[in-house]
């Protein structure tokens, strides 16, 4: 078909779970929960890490960009997908999409990055101890979470924006939940040689870049824990980086898992749920890891509790 004939939807439906209508209702109880789980839970971390001084750390600023990274990824697929479950209209503008398209891919590759960024933190917190507060200096914190921001902005502006001037053969229907690269790329009535090209080359600057870091530097903190003759010493440097692995196996399990899995015919749906499951469980995972797991966020947290306690009952 000729780009005469193309055009540019005025709407796109997003088919999501609509093959099993009798789910959706569980699902948006589900996805309800799970999305106010999130956004407390994160917020929380946010709030504790500010609050107490003692967290003022570059784990923890690290930590606070991804719960804010957190909030701010669920937020921008969760409430169209909701209302995606509530009815029957399955319908998200244009411009929606649009937005939906850059913000999502936006943060998904900015966590890519950080997670990357947090194991070369706990890479210098283990390896290098006596030199750590001389390594992670203020300005090499900020520098390495903008850093990771940009790289996701950037692979964001390239990646959406080559797929948003597609021109499209009339067909506006996406069999998924969320807006995504691929399948908008399936609807374009001219060649994407050049997309999925520069699709390839995004996932392995911000998925197989960062996995190889994250490996590497867990690679050197095992060498240099095994080494430590102290039991007591060696659990404490375990513990110390047991969250994030956590969170990494997590989010890049279920990545790795969705675009490894065979290319049969039931795939597809099972990618829709694995897809769901990085978009809404994980960022609701995250802060109970780290909170459940963390001695000290858990202290710093009922520091606040019993001090906003007090200070009502003076009142």
């Amino acid at each position: 078909m000729g780009l005469s004939n193309a055009s540019f939807p005025e709407v796109f439906v997003l088919l999501g779970f609509s093959a099993r209508p009798s789910l959706e209702p569980i699902l948006f109880i589900l996805v309800l929960i799970f999305y106010v789980v999130s956004i407390v839970g994160n917020s929380i971390i946010i709030l504790v890490s500010y609050k107490d001084v003692r967290l003022h750390t570059p784990m923890y600023f690290f930590l606070t960009n991804l719960s804010f990274l957190d909030i701010s990824f669920i937020t921008s697929i969760v409430p169209q997908l909701l209302v995606n479950l509530w009815g029957p209209q399955k319908t998200i503008s244009y411009g929606g999409c649009v937005v939906q398209f850059y913000i999502s891919h936006w943060l998904g590759a900015t966590e890519c990055v950080l997670l990357a960024v947090m194991s070369y933190d706990r890479y210098a917190a283990i390896c290098r101890p006596l030199h750590y507060t001389v390594i992670m200096q203020p300005q090499l914190c900020i520098g390495l979470a903008f850093t990771s921001w940009l790289v996701g902005l950037i692979t964001s502006m390239v990646g959406s924006t080559l797929t948003m001037l597609l021109p499209l053969c009339g067909n506006n229907h996406i069999d998924h939940f969320l807006c995504e690269m691929p399948l908008i790329m399936q609807l374009a009535c001219v060649d994407t040689s050049l997309n999925e090209i520069e699709m390839y080359l995004a996932s392995f600057i911000v998925v197989v870049l960062p996995l190889s870091l994250i490996l590497v530097s867990y690679g050197y903190i095992a060498q240099a824990v095994f080494k430590i003759k102290s039991a007591e010493v060696r659990r404490k440097a375990f513990n110390t980086c047991s969250s994030h692995v956590a969170v990494v196996s997590l989010f890049y399990g279920s990545i790795i898992f969705m675009y490894l899995q065979p290319a049969k015919r039931n795939s597809h749906e099972q990618g829709k749920f694995i897809a769901l499951f990085y978009t809404v469980v994980t960022p609701m995972l995250n802060p109970l890891i780290y909170t459940l797991r963390n001695k000290d966020v858990k202290r710093a947290l009922n520091h606040i509790l019993v001090e906003n306690c007090c200070s009502f009952t003076e009142k």
